[in-house]
């Protein structure tokens, strides 16, 4: 039986109609993790013992899922996948994975991200590389690599990631699926592992927009944890999901979309652009109004520095405790300073410590306004601009990247004129925008994706847009052949 191929809503009626059992949805899944651990390196762990739940009205009852390992969880593991924790056992449970526990969801394994959410490659994580499932020579993008790899592999509807740059979005696009981090806020934090505070967002990977507002509805809600969540109980956003779109309008950035802008482009990202091209007629011909805009390309080539300045800032602060002696290994000395330096020496992997020398460099006293400060005010200039563009538009439509995944080996180069392309997903996590991917078609078999995201607090619209737009293409509900049961292009 194929049942972790279907939709939330299809498991569900099969559920009520007695078609099938929790306990054989889990026995499924569980299956399925192990096959695609061999296969793909997606999990930290599998949790065998999963047991099946009472059947409810809610539509995830007794259906199985994967969460992010920097999620929380009483009782499991949770690693971060980094050495400084790779035994630690959390005695409390995030917020959000509680929200789904109360509406019946079962969580049958923890998925590998780059350590500590820091990373885009999936190549980080303490437990080794996550393959990307429709190509295991290419990577998955990260951090949330795992999660993304075993949804588009099939082994259950949807997963669990953060999105602090491009962490889900970017996944979702290299794994042909679908990806949704919300309005900063609209879930709480609060179990999720802090890497930089002012841009984490939960989120979840499913394989089809429906599903994703299942789950982020059930995820979702105000928290006395967590003082930038929000109160958000006036939306549904599954029942009011409509393919209606008809009117409204989105633009897009000539400086990033237009190909002469790209004098050394490689054939896939001139297939990327040209397949870009051919969904926003898709957009035009289910309503949508699209228009081209212009921002100074200096602000778009800033965004990466940006990112980097904040984000390695507060990821220095946020991960001060990680000392060695609160938990994790002890490390060895004669005394404090030395087992806290044995500790993180051996504990953290070479990207990270180079992003917590960058962030201490950057918070010094006598670097703060050179660095810090002015990054702070250049993400000002960049979420300004953006919100100038949603008095006009309902939503910003770009490509995800700069192609298909990138190879493993290194050899897939992203030139100095692209980098702003490729990285410009951060936008969404600057300004907290909520903002989507879903895929949009194939360049040399490998699944590309496209983005929208709106403004602050108009998730509802932004899901509505992509919902329509999923409607136009055949992408919705694939699953990577690699396990024997998927189709591909």
């Amino acid at each position: 039986m194929k049942y972790m191929k279907k939709s939330i809503s299809e498991l569900h009626e099969d559920l009520k109609q007695g078609t099938v059992t929790s306990e054989e949805l889990i026995n499924e899944s569980l299956k399925l993790s192990h096959a695609s651990q061999e296969e793909c390196n997606a999990f930290v762990t599998i949790l065998d013992d999963a047991k099946p739940v009472n059947i409810t009205d809610s539509l995830l009852s007794g259906i199985p899922y994967g969460v992010k390992d920097n999620y929380s969880t009483k009782g499991i593991l949770t690693t971060g996948s980094s050495n400084t924790l790779k035994d630690y056992v959390p005695f409390y449970t995030a917020t959000s994975v509680l929200n789904l526990e109360k509406e019946g969801a079962v969580p049958v394994n923890k998925t590998v991200l780059d350590e500590f959410g820091m990373g885009g490659t999936g190549t980080t994580g303490h437990t080794g590389v996550v393959l990307n499932p429709w190509d295991k020579t290419r990577m998955c993008a990260g951090s949330s690599a795992g999660s993304a790899a075993a949804v588009a592999a099939g082994v259950y509807p949807y997963a669990l990631g953060s999105d602090s740059g491009d962490s889900i979005r970017k996944p979702a696009a290299y794994c042909g699926i679908v990806g949704f981090k919300p309005t900063y806020g609209l879930i709480s934090r609060y179990g999720l592992f802090a890497y930089a505070s002012s841009l984490d967002h939960c989120g979840c990977f499913a394989r089809n927009v429906r599903d994703i507002a299942i789950v982020i509805d059930a995820m979702k809600g105000i928290d006395k944890n967590d003082m930038t969540s929000w109160d958000s109980s006036n939306i549904h956003l599954n029942n009011d999901l409509t393919d209606e779109v008809s009117g409204k309008k989105l633009c897009y950035i000539k400086e990033l979309c237009n190909i002469e802008n790209y004098p050394n482009a490689s054939e896939e990202l001139k297939n990327h652009l040209l397949n870009f091209k051919e969904t926003l007629r898709k957009c035009e011909s289910i309503g949508l109004t699209v228009e081209e805009v212009s921002i100074d390309k200096k602000i778009l080539d800033a965004i990466p520095s940006v990112y980097n300045v904040i984000a390695f800032a507060e990821a220095t602060s946020n991960m001060s405790n990680l000392t060695g002696f609160i938990f994790g290994p002890r490390g060895e000395g004669d005394n404090y300073a030395d087992m806290m330096k044995d500790h993180r020496t051996k504990g953290f992997s070479s990207l990270i410590k180079r992003r917590f020398i960058i962030g201490s460099y950057v918070l010094q006293a006598e670097n703060q306004e050179r660095y810090f400060i002015n990054a702070q005010r250049v993400r000002r200039l960049i979420v300004d601009k953006i919100k100038e563009l949603f008095t006009k538009y309902d939503g910003l439509i770009l490509p995800v990247g700069t192609g298909p995944a990138k190879k493993l080996d290194g050899s897939t180069i992203v030139n100095e004129e692209e980098i702003a392309l490729d990285e410009h997903l951060q936008i969404g996590d600057f300004g907290g925008f909520p903002s989507i991917t879903i895929p949009n078609g194939f360049i040399n078999g490998l699944p590309v994706g496209v983005n929208i995201t709106g403004n602050c607090y108009d998730d509802q619209n932004v899901l509505n847009i992509a919902y329509a737009l999923e409607q136009t293409m055949d992408y919705k509900d694939q699953i990577a052949p690699i396990l024997g049961g998927g189709d591909s292009e």
